[in-house]
């Protein structure tokens, strides 16, 4: 059974990837609306890929004795100025999940719990992907600069991403 502070740390954890699925989708749905159906699909993509990792907590807590909650979310953004400032919210969040995922980590040694802390460095590893993949993208946004054809090259481009993403998904940590 996980100690108490250890399954609220968890539980916590779980509505920040349940929040970041929720933030994506937004993204997705803005996106779309604006015709941009690359990064339509990658942040679809990237919804159902915190979804997984939500889910990954949920049954950890629950093997372990313990009980995942399932709370509340705060309702998302809706609306974004420019595709850039939606990657700028990315890759910001990007940094926010690594700060908790580290936190969560640092509680864990406290604790010597040394099986919740290994179990969660399959997290620490993904987020180093995720901001290495969000800073890759806004490298990118940052070379188009203000050029339409550069976008949609781009839009065209990120499709790519979202295949790379899918099958790294389904590989086993």
């Amino acid at each position: 059974m996980l100690q108490a502070n250890i399954e609220k740390a968890l539980n916590k954890q779980i509505r920040i990837e349940a929040e970041s699925s929720q933030i994506y989708l937004s993204m997705a749905c803005w996106a779309e609306v604006q015709g941009l159906e690359g990064v339509a699909q990658f942040m679809f993509a990237q919804s159902d890929e915190e979804r997984q990792h939500m889910l990954k907590l949920v049954k950890y807590v629950n093997e372990r004795g313990s009980h995942a909650n399932i709370t509340e979310l705060k309702a998302p953004k809706t609306k974004f100025g420019t595709f850039k400032e939606m990657f700028e919210e990315l890759y910001q969040h990007e940094l926010f999940v690594s700060n908790s995922i580290n936190e969560l980590v640092h509680i864990t040694l406290g604790e010597k719990d040394y099986a919740t802390h290994n179990f969660l460095q399959w997290y620490v590893a993904e987020q180093i992907e995720e901001e290495a993949q969000a800073k890759t993208i806004l490298d990118k946004i940052n070379l188009i600069g203000e050029d339409r054809g550069g976008l949609y090259l781009f839009d065209r481009d990120i499709q790519q991403l979202v295949v790379t993403s899918s099958v790294s998904l389904n590989a086993k940590p």
